[in-house]
């Protein structure tokens, strides 16, 4: 004799292990933890030049430009904290079973972050930006070149398969639900 847990009641115990199971969707694939560690990495990339930019070259005298480069430092700073605590650990605890959601909603955070700063970078280079031209490749525009887009990249994967491993977790919990 057989039995499916499909046709069981619902209890708590089993309420639990499906939302457990649920909130570790997003992270428990190794290559999806490799993306979303080296894209925060990578984002406290962008928020530290933005820093050394802010502080350093003096771009804090610059109007609007000084307000955005340290807003930037503190955006980077706190989405790669959530992005870099472990999900299971401590965003869980925090939040509840929408671990997995804030992740999700910091990487995106994050991808949107680097991409506009990439992006202004690339329009401050050829035309003026709030009144402000960049000139020249100095270092810290090379940093920020390489590190802009890899942040977004990795983010973006590590979206991608998060998306791929919830629709797999669903398809598979629909078919095995059915008689």
């Amino acid at each position: 004799m057989t039995s499916s847990i499909s046709h069981l009641p619902a209890t708590a115990s089993t309420d639990r292990s499906r939302g457990e199971a649920a909130a570790t969707y997003a992270g428990s694939h190794p290559l999806r933890l490799l993306a979303r560690g080296l894209g925060a990495i990578a984002l406290v990339a962008v928020g530290v030049v933005h820093l050394q930019q802010y502080s350093s070259d003096y771009y804090r005298v610059v109007p609007v430009i000084g307000t955005l480069f340290l807003l930037n430092f503190i955006g980077a700073v706190g989405l790669a904290i959530v992005l870099l605590a472990p999900t299971g650990a401590i965003v869980d605890r925090l939040v509840g079973r929408g671990g997995p959601l804030v992740v999700a909603l910091a990487a995106a955070g994050a991808v949107a972050l680097a991409a506009s700063s990439f992006v202004f970078l690339l329009i401050s280079e050829r035309t003026m930006l709030f009144g402000f031209h960049e000139y020249g490749y100095r270092t810290a525009v090379v940093v920020a070149l390489v590190t802009e887009p890899a942040s977004s990249v990795l983010l973006l994967g590590y979206l991608a398969g998060a998306w791929r491993a919830r629709r797999a977790d669903h398809g598979t919990a629909s078919t095995a639900a059915t008689p």
